[in-house]
């Protein structure tokens, strides 16, 4: 099938995906976009590729959804990077992939950075679970974390991570920005203070000073809590200056010219509103814009037939069919006209004849339940196997129905396509065809590469579910 009626406009800048991914200097890829265009399925698609043409990848994804395993035949991912099997590696290139853990991740960083008996402090500090479980904003940090960690090692040629969905755009890129401020902010240097004052002096200024305001977040937070929260500023101390320089340090990895970001989109109105939205942070953060891929496009193989001819031709078919109903004779005229009745032969002769009312009885072989080899009647058989002209007009309208919604579904992702590329014609654009089912085997994932890399005048078997 072919996607002419979705080929991007000559003016339209084309993303090179093959070129991305063979630029050595490429080393780290961040796929982002909004909740279901198919992130994971295109970082995971993107890792094949890549490690197929002779790179050592790894894919890090942070959507806690399975498809990521399942397509690439892990039972399970964690927080250590696990190779692929079945990946071509021919060229040279490797497979692994992982899934964030950001509890684990934040426990690696306490267990790296403080002696025993303070990261055992910290670890089974009841703030700290519950700031490492689920504070807002800490799996994005743990995932820029994460994604340090991997460069710094420079165990793999290339990095790609799967950013999670998010309806606030780029909170992969704002939220280390803010539990940094957490963990380095006023709050935090207030609960610190009397830790760090000593003494008589210390305990002044607890009694003084304190006082009154831990009478107030006693209330506000509990009085156990707060305790919890004491004892964990007082253990972290050491290691609150390390959080915001290791973000600032991954934000600027981020910002380098090894670092390519791929917006991910379907062609729907909201999602390509999202994907601008994008476009215009990244831009704003300097941050490098590789392209955009618009993911799950349609096509037809007979987009030379409009959806209005399409239609007409249905209704044609329609009004023809009426008029045929209406103009054929009566379903008994032809006994009317004095045609044979093997019915109404007297038994004696129907039995010799070897006639009967619903057909020929066998009686050679004894079966007089039976018809003739072909298993009914010559007139049933033509009955039963040729379609009347009227059900196959009626086929052919229904047909013709679908290929109008169709290309009315064309139509409209070509509008929606053709107001995102005039607002940023600036951003190269690759078109992904839907495949005819999901997604879950490297076979899948090899697919969508091909679609990632091909030109949509190329391809000729897109189909029309997910990507």
């Amino acid at each position: 099938m072919t996607s002419d009626n979705t080929t991007l406009d000559a003016s339209a800048p084309r993303l090179e995906v093959d070129t991305l991914l063979d630029d050595p200097h490429t080393r780290i890829v961040v796929c982002c976009g909004s909740g279901g265009v198919g992130k994971t399925t295109t970082a995971a698609a993107l890792g094949v590729r890549a490690a197929e043409r002779g790179r050592k990848v790894v894919v890090l994804t942070i959507d806690p959804a399975r498809r990521l395993a399942q397509s690439m035949g892990i039972s399970e991912l964690d927080n250590v990077p696990r190779q692929v099997k079945g990946v071509d590696e021919s060229s040279g290139g490797e497979l692994h992939a992982m899934m964030l853990d950001m509890k684990r991740t934040f426990d690696e960083i306490v267990e790296g950075h403080a002696d025993a008996d303070r990261a055992r402090a910290i670890l089974e500090n009841p703030f700290y679970q519950s700031l490492s479980a689920g504070f807002a904003g800490t799996q994005e940090y743990m995932a820029m974390e994460k994604l340090g960690q991997l460069r710094a090692n420079d165990e793999w040629d290339l990095i790609i991570v799967d950013t999670p969905p998010s309806r606030s755009a780029l909170d992969f890129l704002d939220a280390p920005k803010r539990l940094g401020s957490f963990l380095d902010g006023k709050f935090i240097r207030v609960l610190m203070a009397p830790a760090k004052v000593g003494g008589r002096a210390g305990m002044k200024f607890l009694n003084v000073g304190m006082s009154m305001m831990t009478g107030t977040l006693s209330k506000l937070m509990g009085g156990q809590l707060l305790r919890d929260v004491q004892t964990f500023v007082a253990a972290m101390d050491t290691m609150f200056g390390g959080f915001r320089t290791r973000a600032d340090a991954t934000y600027r990895l981020l910002q380098a010219p090894g670092t390519a970001f791929l917006v991910v989109a379907a062609p729907e109105r909201d999602a390509l509103r999202e994907a601008a939205y994008f476009v215009e942070r990244l831009a704003a953060e300097e941050m490098p814009l590789a392209g955009l891929v618009l993911n799950r496009v349609h096509g037809s193989g007979a987009a030379q037939l409009s959806a209005e001819r399409a239609l007409a031709a249905a209704e044609a078919l329609t009004d023809r069919m009426a008029e045929d109903t209406h103009a054929d004779p009566p379903a008994d005229a032809d006994a009317e006209a004095g045609a044979p009745d093997s019915a109404a032969a007297p038994a004696s002769d129907r039995t010799e004849n070897n006639l009967e009312a619903n057909g020929i009885v066998d009686l050679d072989g004894g079966k007089a339940g039976s018809r003739t080899a072909g298993g009914l009647s010559p007139a049933a058989a033509a009955e039963h196997v040729a379609p009347t002209s009227a059900s196959a007009a009626q086929l052919a309208a229904g047909l013709l129905r679908l290929h109008a919604e169709r290309m009315q579904v064309l139509a409209r992702e070509r509008r929606t396509r053709d107001r995102f590329t005039a607002l940023h014609p600036e951003v190269p654009v690759t078109e992904v065809a839907a495949l005819p089912g999901d997604v879950h085997d490297l076979a899948g994932l090899r697919a969508i590469g091909d679609r990632l890399a091909l030109n949509p005048s190329d391809t000729d078997g897109p189909s029309d579910t997910d990507a």
